[in-house]
């Protein structure tokens, strides 16, 4: 697809460190498409080497992701979650589309509107790799929405560096880390890092996904309770309450984006500290805006550093 996008780049980061709140002080440049929560909204990620139709890649996009919908059954939804309650999917949530969730929601007061656009073009696009459709979309959303560049940001995505990395070789990364304490407090805290921590502990223990378990494949006894369809809210904050379970996904998630960027090697990379970007917002931000091309990073970093906070004297914490 030709189009007049100047600048590709991703936010790698385990989340709970800052990305958040990078995403929306990026969305503050008026050039600049900041989406939300894509790469970990769409799956399954071991199909990213297929080539599929511009239709059957629409079937993912407007699904309901199963982890999120879970989310919303129990009464956890994140608290990203930026979707209108008067929209088209607000009385059925556990229905709604993925995308529609929290990266178009943030982009556009009329997420439906722009849902039903892209479900007249993304079907038109040609038969390819699920990473080039990748590519596709977020270069026809930054179109839609008058944007000549964009930067991916997903809590989470050191999970899928490997993938991220082999699919999109010239885009520019931005990898941020955060001490792992403060970090797994946060994750501990969160409900979408929950599940994912349970996930990975599932794995772990028996070899099973517990959103891909099929008929007959044996479940320990002990895990069965937190299979999807049997998960409770309290038994998901349950697993909040032991530190040690979060600063393991922290040394796991850190290893796999490490592994990564080390066998990758991406062309354009810019490595940075949420300790750092507290310190010192303005000369943070303004390598950062240097780094993805803005016309005027310097005055972009002046801008909004001030909504840069120290967590210990915030009340919230940071994303």
């Amino acid at each position: 697809m030709d189009t007049p996008i100047t600048g590709r780049s991703i936010i790698i980061s385990s989340g709970r460190c800052g990305s958040t709140l990078l995403s929306d002080l990026i969305a503050e440049e008026p050039d600049t498409l900041s989406a939300q929560e894509f790469f970990m909204s769409v799956a399954p990620w071991a199909r990213s080497a297929e080539v599929i139709t511009g239709a059957e890649y629409w079937d993912v996009l407007s699904s309901p992701k199963a982890e999120l919908s879970t989310l919303f059954r129990i009464g956890l939804p994140p608290k990203e979650l930026h979707y209108p309650s008067t929209g088209r999917w607000g009385d059925r949530m556990t229905e709604l589309p993925r995308i529609l969730a929290i990266t178009l929601s943030k982009v556009s007061d009329d997420p439906d509107a722009l849902f039903d656009e892209l479900a007249r073009r993304v079907p038109d696009f040609p038969e390819q790799s699920v990473a080039r459709h990748h590519q596709d979309f977020l270069d026809l959303l930054a179109v839609l929405t008058g944007k000549k560049r964009w930067v991916e940001r997903s809590g989470g995505s050191s999970h899928v560096a490997p993938y991220l990395l082999r699919g999109f070789p010239e885009a520019k990364i931005v990898y941020l880390t955060r001490d792992w304490e403060p970090t797994a407090k946060s994750m501990s805290r969160h409900s979408s890092f929950q599940l994912i921590q349970l996930r990975v502990e599932f794995l772990g223990r028996c070899g099973l996904d517990p959103f891909r378990v099929q008929p007959g494949q044996e479940v320990p006894a002990d895990m069965e309770q937190f299979l999807p369809h049997r998960l409770t809210a309290d038994a998901l904050r349950e697993r909040g309450q032991d530190l040690r379970r979060y600063l393991g996904l922290c040394a796991f998630m850190a290893a796999q984006a490490e592994q990564a960027l080390a066998d990758e090697k991406p062309a354009h990379l810019l490595t940075m500290r949420y300790e750092e970007l507290v310190a010192d917002p303005v000369a943070e931000l303004g390598r950062l805006g240097r780094f993805l091309d803005f016309d005027h990073p310097e005055t972009w970093a002046e801008q909004v550093a001030d909504r840069v906070v120290d967590p210990s004297r915030a009340r919230q914490p940071v994303g």
